[in-house]
């Protein structure tokens, strides 16, 4: 793990959705987070969660019969966490949020299914001007079930382009 459930309470958001939107520019079915249960600056960690549930939009195609949440979907939890603390911490300068960048060292070890809880900590390991790294690791209950390290790049937007 790479922060001790102890210092947290999943029962107790620092962030619901709301502030969330205030960081991350994903809504709908690519809105990946549920809240956000722990932020530290001097460990550059932070841990929120992903409610997992019936009405998610891979459900339908991805196995109907024994739904499971897609190995990238809990890649995209993560990816999402990380934009957050790195963009509200202003982690690097002038960021609108992060684009993703790439996945090293990622494994799978456990199911993720509709009624489950998706924990998942995030500990950034570098940040440049052009390239934030993070460690992170999934949990369901007490049980891990992916890990890897993520890397993110600087997106800067135009409010006025492709607006909708």
């Amino acid at each position: 793990m790479l922060v001790d459930p102890s210092l947290y309470d999943l029962n107790r958001p620092l962030a619901a959705i709301g502030e969330i939107h205030s960081f991350n520019k994903q809504r709908f079915e690519m809105e990946q987070l549920t809240a956000v249960v722990y932020e530290n600056m001097a460990d550059v960690a932070c841990v929120g969660y992903k409610d997992v549930t019936e009405n998610e939009f891979w459900i339908r195609g991805h196995m109907p019969e024994f739904a499971l949440m897609p190995g990238v979907i809990m890649c995209e939890v993560a990816a999402q966490l990380a934009s957050y603390f790195t963009t509200k911490y202003r982690i690097l300068e002038n960021t609108a949020t992060l684009g993703f960048a790439g996945l090293d060292k990622v494994r799978f070890r456990g199911m993720v299914r509709p009624g489950d809880r998706l924990v998942m900590q995030v500990k950034l390991i570098t940040a440049r001007n052009i390239l934030v790294t993070a460690q992170f690791v999934g949990l369901v209950k007490d049980d891990l079930v992916c890990e890897g390290i993520i890397k993110g790049v600087p997106l800067i937007f135009d409010e006025n382009v492709n607006k909708t």
